[in-house]
């Protein structure tokens, strides 16, 4: 039987993409309409940027923390369970809490929770996949297909339903997703047992171009923040209906689609550096224009640049990450990316609130300066450039 035939007959990937496809509902409702909820419970800006930035702080220690464990018993699979298990419940509590102090020591919960999913599930699809021969990118953009129904539905049901019902659609989204990963497959194929780490760890750190491919993809990443905390905020004081929000929330997530679902194709001399320098020039672009407050006609190209600034950014990262895992710390290895990535990501959060507050749209200057510098960390470094030569894209199905 042909490697392609045993994917199929194992369903690894078709269960894999309903997770991913669960868990981007709820990242669909949370990202663009979560701050409209806190809006709803009565707080600022400046105050919704601290409440947004907590989630990123606790990371720090949730996801290290669960990568670990999860390596040391090799068991990603279970983790994936407990972790969308977390998450239905912690956003639970959310949606009882009232008050600043209340809901930011709720979110804060319910992130540590909810936190080490997504950077688990790309380990276990990275993995899973590669044993049984079959392409990343393929698979995650059922995520992302997912995530534009989630905004558009929500965009649709904000003409129907008060703001402070958007966290009981989370946990739903979050629910539905913990029933799916009961049904996850073995990472190994056959059943075999998911390796442990070894008891001597090769520290991921020390290989060439690490901390420059981590620094730059999460500079990239963080320039995203004020459009994640802000702009629903921002178009909705412009005139935008819920709905066309939704549609421009799915616009940019269909950029990428179309840059996952031809990742296979893109040609292997590319390489990682490539796609996070792509990346961090479309964020630069995008976030320029942005700053001056562009009309509503020309909202939907620049949202097609999310296909570079944040699509090419992360298959460069998680291409170079899956390469320089040692043996059996791939959860490890994606939660030292993630771990960074959320430190940057909280700083630039929390400041985004104060940019906002006091500039408006002139905030997103800030963030195209972050994308220019992750632009320059990624070019500079020779490291990121020696390291290409031994890594293999992860889009193609040798990987």
């Amino acid at each position: 039987m042909t490697s392609k035939a045993r994917a199929i007959a194992d369903g690894f990937g078709v269960r894999l993409a309903l997770f991913y496809a669960g868990l981007f509902v709820g990242f669909g409702i949370q990202l663009p309409f979560f701050p409209v909820w806190l809006k709803a419970k009565g707080l600022d800006a400046e105050v919704i940027g601290l409440v947004l930035a907590a989630p990123m702080l606790v990371r720090i220690l949730a996801v290290p923390v669960a990568a670990r464990i999860v390596d040391r018993r090799g068991a990603l699979r279970h983790g994936l369970i407990a972790g969308s298990c977390g998450a239905a419940m912690g956003y639970a509590l959310v949606g009882g809490a009232h008050g600043f102090f209340a809901i930011l020591a709720a979110v804060a919960l319910a992130s540590a929770l909810a936190a080490p999913t997504l950077p688990l599930a790309d380990a276990y699809a990275l993995k899973g996949l590669g044993l049984r021969g079959r392409a990343y990118g393929p698979v995650r953009l059922w995520g992302s297909a997912a995530f534009i129904a989630a905004n558009l539905g929500a965009g649709f049901a904000s003409g129907y339903m008060a703001p402070t019902g958007y966290i009981w659609l989370m946990v739903a989204a979050f629910a539905a997703t913990a029933i799916v990963s009961f049904g996850l497959r073995p990472l190994w194929p056959g059943g075999t047992p998911e390796p442990a780490a070894p008891r001597r760890r090769r520290r991921l750190l020390p290989t060439p171009g690490f901390l420059a491919v981590a620094a730059a993809a999460s500079l990239v990443q963080a320039s995203h923040a004020v459009y994640y905390g802000f702009s629903t905020l921002d178009w909705t004081a412009k005139g935008l209906s819920g709905t066309a929000i939704g549609a421009l929330w799915a616009l940019g997530v269909a950029a990428e689609i179309v840059l996952f679902a031809f990742s296979a194709r893109l040609p292997a001399a590319l390489g990682p550096r490539g796609l996070l320098a792509i990346g961090a020039a479309g964020a630069a672009v995008r976030w320029t224009a942005m700053a001056f407050d562009p009309p509503a006609g020309l909202l939907p190209l620049l949202q097609c640049l999310h296909g570079l600034s944040f699509g090419a950014s992360f298959l460069g990262a998680v291409q170079f990450i899956a390469r320089s895992a040692p043996d059996g710390e791939a959860a490890t290895a994606q939660a030292d990316l993630s771990t960074i990535q959320a430190v940057v990501m909280a700083a630039a959060t929390g400041l985004s609130g104060v940019l906002y507050g006091h500039f408006g749209s002139l905030a997103y200057g800030a963030m195209a300066a972050c994308a220019v510098l992750g632009g320059i960390i990624v070019l500079a470094v020779s490291g990121v450039r020696n390291q290409e030569s031994g890594i293999a894209t992860n889009n193609r199905p040798d990987a």
